[in-house]
């Protein structure tokens, strides 16, 4: 259970809502919703807090699978809409509160200003310092490694998790050996820009609350 947001958050992948209380959000006429980590987005949030803030009828909770098979239960927003689709995991699976992580919609970004879809050179431009890729094509793949700059996650309290993939389709001539299966990958190795790769999942994401006993394995 501890390392399962870390799980999540390598495993996995909104426009503005009118029930969404402004002082959780910034925005503006053409601006993405950044998203911050209080309120609903916050380490004490729940289910219930999640049906109130965007209205139940746009809420389903049930169990979702992760990475290598992995099950656990999740509150999705809007399950329909591909642009503002979240999906919210809880440390207390039972009572469905104390968030364990969120994956962030597309029309979403972090206070960095990191969103879905940016190459690895955005984001290398965000955080001020190179970074590292873990390589692609397994179920842990593409996950960013910060250990300097401006995205590095607090050791306690909450962080982002960002995610790249490459391209679907790329020219069978290229050799993709240097950035495939369980290797690390530099952000300026060139084969980054050759596979178009770009920000495939955010996840917002809290260590295990101290409130809860300790699981036990």
């Amino acid at each position: 259970m501890k390392t399962r947001i870390s799980l999540v958050a390598l495993s996995l992948a909104l426009i503005a809502a009118p029930a969404m209380a402004k002082d959780k959000v910034k925005t503006g006429p053409t601006d993405p919703v950044v998203v911050t980590c209080e309120g609903v987005f916050g380490p004490k949030s729940s289910d219930a807090l999640v049906r109130e803030t965007f209205g139940a009828e746009n809420v389903e909770t049930g169990m979702v699978y992760g990475a290598e098979g992995m099950e656990f239960q999740a509150t999705t927003v809007y399950p329909n809409d591909p642009e503002r689709v979240m999906q919210f995991s809880w440390w207390d699976e039972e009572k469905l509160e104390y968030l364990g992580s969120v994956e962030l919609a597309p029309s979403q970004e972090t206070p960095a200003g990191v969103k879905i879809g940016m190459t690895v050179a955005e984001v290398e431009a965000i955080n001020g310092a190179p970074f590292t890729i873990g390589g692609f094509w397994w179920d842990y793949g593409g996950g960013a490694v910060f250990e300097k700059g401006a995205l590095v996650n607090p050791e306690t309290g909450c962080g982002f998790w960002i995610r790249f993939a490459p391209k679907e389709d790329f020219p069978e001539s290229v050799d993709v050996t240097p950035v495939s299966g369980e290797v690390t990958v530099p952000s300026s190795e060139p084969l980054l820009k050759t596979l178009d790769v770009r920000v495939q999942s955010i996840d917002l994401g809290y260590p295990w609350p101290e409130e809860l006993p300790q699981p036990e394995y």
